[in-house]
């Protein structure tokens, strides 16, 4: 059992031009390294729908990443875009195919920022679509500091398998998102909130490990972020 689990990365996708004259994929190397240092060994997912299945026969646990855009409204009931709402939806629907079939095969799952609002909408959940619009005296949750840096506490809701893993009430976190989880989905429960009320993390007992957290653990803000990768890789060893 000395072999490192296999956990699909999913990646970002940008159109052409910048980096390159040809549309391109790209992910930040602390994603890698955070799952290379709990143990696990990053695979990179590109965007092809159909091939999701095939994708989950080789690996051992799902990691589904954030980014600079969000959901399609439609595809949760949310009715037409807000404004702010920027969309990618080959790499949307390549997230939703894969992380619903890891979730009918009992396959670990962490959603991390934006993959913890797919997890939700996986679930059937719904979304915020700006906060700023939404939630009265909200939080700077598109904090001006550098994302090295805590943004704002959460509170860990008790007895559940984040309280477990953290073993802590309170964590600082940083923070990069205007939407957040409205309601977490069939079965799934909220792990953490924000002062402001807004839903930080979510999971769904029952499953080996199907666990989001609206903030960035692979930064290391808080001490505890690293086990929160420490107890997804693990669960994709079993």
């Amino acid at each position: 059992m000395n072999r490192r689990p296999v956990i699909g990365v999913t990646l970002d996708a940008e159109p052409a031009g910048g980096w390159s004259k040809l549309p391109w994929y790209a992910l930040r190397q602390n994603y890698f390294a955070s799952i290379i240092a709990a143990g696990g060994l990053p695979v990179a997912l590109p965007h092809h729908p159909e091939l999701a299945v095939e994708y989950l026969d080789v690996i051992d646990g799902l990691l589904v990443t954030g980014g600079a855009f969000d959901v399609d409204p439609a595809l949760w009931g949310g009715g037409a875009p807000h404004p702010k709402v920027t969309l990618k939806p080959g790499r949307t629907d390549f997230e939703l195919a894969a992380t619903r079939a890891a979730l009918n095969r009992d396959l670990p799952v962490l959603g991390i920022c934006g993959g913890q609002q797919l997890l939700a909408v996986a679930l059937g959940g719904t979304l915020i679509q700006h906060i700023p619009d939404e939630v009265p005296g909200a939080l700077a949750h598109e904090q001006p500091n550098p994302r090295t840096e805590p943004g704002h506490q959460v509170a860990i809701t008790p007895d559940t398998l984040l309280a477990r893993i953290v073993g802590t009430q309170m964590m600082a976190v940083n923070s990069a998102h205007h939407q957040a989880v409205a309601t977490p989905g069939l079965g799934a429960v909220v792990n953490a909130v924000a002062p402001d009320g807004v839903v930080e993390g979510i999971e769904l007992p029952g499953h080996r490990f199907a666990l989001g957290v609206q903030w960035h653990p692979e930064y290391a803000v808080d001490p505890r972020d690293p086990d929160i990768l420490s107890a997804f890789v693990e669960a994709a060893r079993r």
